[in-house]
């Protein structure tokens, strides 16, 4: 059987690149959202700064993370950026709430969770459709 897969059009050069993009623009955008999110808790310990704006630094960072991890996705990409990144936003959130299950007791997805999944994925999308094209 893996014959078969091996022999297919599956399996490819081209595809096992394109993963690669794929998992490496995740873990970029993992990386920004890190930084981001280090950076606003020394702000809001070190300094005079409360935590009410943190639903929006959460909303901002991801939505500009999922952006970068689509546009990284979508630079080794031929074409479809766009699904290319839409795929970078859809495991960046799947693997966020992966986690969160695991961490944090009583974490239940609800609308909040998928409303999130859905602009993170239309954010990945707009991010691999600008990376296929300022590619070129």
């Amino acid at each position: 059987m893996r014959r078969e897969l091996t022999n297919s059009n599956l399996v490819t050069d081209e595809n096992k690149s394109q993963l690669k993009h794929l998992v490496i623009g995740v873990m970029v955008g993992y990386a920004i959202s890190s930084i981001i999110f280090l950076a606003y808790a020394m702000l809001i310990t070190y300094t005079q700064m409360s935590e009410r704006n943190l639903p929006m630094v959460i909303a901002v960072t991801t939505l500009l993370s999922v952006m970068i991890a689509g546009f990284d996705a979508a630079k080794g990409a031929t074409s479809r950026g766009w699904l290319w990144g839409m795929a970078a936003g859809f495991i960046y959130v799947v693997s966020l709430v992966i986690i969160m299950m695991v961490l944090v007791p009583g974490f239940l997805v609800d609308g909040r969770t998928i409303t999130v999944l859905v602009l993170s994925i239309a954010g990945g999308g707009l991010g691999g459709i600008l990376g296929i094209n300022i590619r070129r």
